[in-house]
């Protein structure tokens, strides 16, 4: 396990007792490095949405227990956001919540000349998803082919 597995691992497990508390669910916990900073990301959402103060609320708990830990050996700066309408599906629950849904996939190599696809999502598993397109027409994804997964959105 990678560095930046154990910490996200070890901070899902510290955010847990607090999701359950608030009644949140925790979407993500990312560690990476943007612009020369390291980022440990906290996503969290509920019923209804998250607020800032339901933000800051977690960030405040959480930045005691993580000062408490002292896990992570680089400094970081630590930040709890909502997920956002396009947040990408990365968990079984992602994916059981959007059944039936309109999705935007986009693949890492051109199929058929082409790189983004849109359908309802009709099946899933461990390694592939299923969409029906416009057109009646069922296209299986592998899921390690697929550069970015999430809910399409008519703006």
């Amino acid at each position: 396990m990678s560095k930046k597995e154990v910490y996200e691992q070890k901070t899902e497990e510290l955010l847990k007792p607090l999701m359950e508390e608030y009644q949140f669910e925790l979407v993500d916990v990312e560690y990476v490095k943007e612009g020369g900073n390291w980022y440990l990301r906290a996503y969290i959402d509920k019923e209804g949405g998250i607020t800032v103060d339901d933000c800051e609320l977690v960030s405040r708990r959480m930045s005691d227990l993580l000062d408490e830990k002292d896990y992570i050996d680089e400094s970081y700066i630590f930040e709890v956001s909502s997920p956002g309408l396009s947040r990408p599906l990365k968990k079984e629950k992602d994916y059981a919540r959007s059944m039936g849904k309109e999705l935007e996939i986009r693949t890492y190599r051109a199929i058929n000349k082409e790189k983004e696809f849109y359908g309802i999502l009709k099946a899933y598993d461990d390694k592939t998803v299923t969409i029906e397109t416009d057109d009646k027409i069922e296209m299986i994804f592998a899921k390690s082919e697929i550069a970015l997964i999430r809910l399409a959105f008519d703006f």
